[in-house]
């Protein structure tokens, strides 16, 4: 007899993510993040996993709406700044080094939050400038 757990666990992690991600309304895309990652954590991990996929899930629902990210990223464009080479993975979540320097994005760009940007290996990276927590990866 086989076991279709596995299978059934793959699938769903890969639904699931893509469709937390895909929200257009920031804040309804966090909590249907964190609701789908939780799903999909307690699948796979049980408890633990899923208090650990509704958090990776509420990151992923979280970024910033498409609109957002286009003007950010034509401000960043405009600007002009070098980019810094780390040999770490840039990770949504994880902190930057201390030697990456962050630019601040204007309130005149009009995101909801205040952050950062800098571009690190050739990427766009929004920052939280508090925690120097990678916020989203702009492409």
């Amino acid at each position: 007899m086989r076991n279709y757990f596995p299978v059934s666990a793959a699938l769903l992690t890969i639904l699931a993510l893509p469709l937390a991600a895909c929200q257009s309304n920031t804040e309804a895309g966090a909590a249907t993040g964190a609701a789908g990652g939780a799903l999909t954590g307690a699948v796979i991990g049980g408890p633990v996993g899923a208090v650990v996929g509704g958090v990776a899930g509420a990151a992923v629902g979280g970024a910033l709406t498409a609109e957002e990210s286009n003007r950010v990223r034509t401000y960043v464009v405009a600007q002009r700044r070098p980019t810094m080479r780390v040999t770490d993975e840039v990770a949504i979540g994880q902190p930057l080094p201390p030697r990456v320097r962050l630019y601040p994005v204007p309130q005149s760009v009009g995101l909801r939050s205040p952050y950062s940007y800098t571009i690190v290996n050739d990427q766009t990276v929004l920052v939280d400038p508090q925690t120097r927590t990678v916020v989203q990866v702009i492409e």
